[in-house]
């Protein structure tokens, strides 16, 4: 069976909104903003367990905020930026924009 990822259309504003509001996530999410090659889930340097990690992959890819592909027994995530900003125009780079900011 393959990962489920909702159409450009079904993106909804309170799933992607709810996915970016983890800290973890939105590190994620920052990260992969950063980098326009796709990248390996344990390559993010968070310090929570695997299936954690697992959960906050699929609570982004279920929001249609990332894209999953297997590739062997690795799954390579990358933003789904193009999408998000054709469905919620200036959303994403708000919210990278104002998690940069210090508190």
């Amino acid at each position: 069976m393959g990962l489920y990822h909702p159409s450009r259309e079904d993106l909804e504003l309170a799933a992607v909104l709810h996915a970016l509001s983890d800290p973890q996530r939105l590190r994620i999410v920052q990260a992969l903003a950063e980098d326009s090659e796709p990248r390996r889930c344990g390559t993010f340097g968070l310090d929570i367990t695997k299936s954690t990690l697992t959960h906050h992959f699929r609570i982004l890819r279920e929001a249609g905020i990332i894209e999953q592909r297997c590739e062997g027994t690795a799954k390579l995530n990358s933003l789904r930026r193009e999408d998000l900003e054709e469905r919620f125009p200036g959303l994403l780079d708000a919210v990278l924009q104002s998690a940069a900011v210090p508190a």
